[in-house]
């Protein structure tokens, strides 16, 4: 408990994030919070007055681009019916059940393996391969945390306010791995696929490699390394998915668009609006800069009362 707290003292950035998570500063207006963790994060001063970086021009985004629209499509279940008019009900990850609590899950019924997600945040997942194995009181456990939640607090990114809390249960897959599926994610401009991020071994030694839109390993790295030495095959259907991530993306300043490739055939992911919370480390620093030259913010700047 001491190394932890000494740990936590010594990075400003997960004395925020602990106390935030506590909802100790919820009172604190978002600009203020923002340019605060910020601070602690990257050990710069946020500049919103004229943002250039690319985790700049995010949390400007944050505070200033606030369409209904977004939390809609943020939501992993009501963004289903988005990605069924734009692109088409092929594309989605068959949908087992949808719940509004834990208690309404009936394990007996579910297939042996299967996925669960809550519908209003990132990272809370149970990948399940095994039901027969599943501590299924561990994971109510979880679960119900996670419902507790509201993520707007953490990184106040405004789209998963008002998310409604729900978990929906969909069918396992893995890809010609045949133990996890890569993790695709086009990252758009009004459209416009500008780089691809391929995030593998997620549970035993998360790496990411960036990629050009021609499959042209970059030497770049965000947050996790890359692995120069391992460089991944372009997927099948490339060409389909960027043109898909163009039709999802459309009309967006920035969003990130995800797809599994399973043996040929796409599967949607999720759509995310602000990479990281807009916090994560660009290796080497000049490409926080060059991304940020790809996002042109609105105009005219609808300004909040944050």
């Amino acid at each position: 408990m001491l190394t932890k707290v000494k740990r936590i003292i010594k990075k400003p950035s997960q004395l925020i994030r602990s106390a935030g998570s506590r909802n100790l500063f919820n009172w604190m207006p978002d600009k203020l919070y923002l340019k605060m963790l910020y601070r602690a994060e990257t050990g710069k001063t946020l500049n919103l007055e004229c943002p250039e970086s690319y985790n700049e021009k995010l949390q400007w985004l944050k505070l200033y681009d606030r369409n209904p629209m977004y939390s809609k499509l943020v939501d992993k279940y009501t963004v289903r019916n988005y990605v069924s008019k734009k692109i088409g009900d092929e594309y989605l990850i068959p949908l087992i059940a949808v719940y509004d609590s834990v208690e309404e899950i009936e394990w007996e019924s579910l297939p042996r393996q299967f996925v669960l997600k809550c519908t209003h945040g990132s990272g809370s997942n149970i990948i399940c391969k095994d039901k027969n194995e599943l501590n299924i009181k561990e994971v109510k456990k979880k679960l119900n945390n996670w419902m507790k939640k509201n993520w707007y607090w953490f990184g106040r990114e405004w789209v998963y306010k008002n998310v409604k809390p729900r978990i929906i249960c969909e069918k396992y897959m893995v890809d010609e791995s045949g133990t996890e599926l890569k993790d695709y994610k086009f990252f758009c401009f009004n459209g416009q696929t500008k780089l691809i991020q391929v995030d593998f071994g997620r549970f035993t030694n998360h790496k990411r490699n960036l990629y050009d839109t021609n499959w042209h390993l970059l030497d770049l790295s965000i947050k996790f390394p890359n692995d120069l030495q391992r460089d991944i095959e372009a997927p099948a259907k490339l060409k389909e998915m960027l043109s898909l991530a163009s039709k999802l993306s459309s009309n967006f300043p920035h969003v990130r668009v995800d797809f599994y490739n399973v043996r040929g055939r796409i599967f949607f992911g999720e759509i995310t609006f602000v990479h990281g919370s807009g916090f994560e480390k660009f290796t080497p620093p000049s490409y926080d800069k060059i991304l940020g030259n790809w996002i042109n913010l609105p105009e005219p700047y609808l300004y909040t009362s944050n």
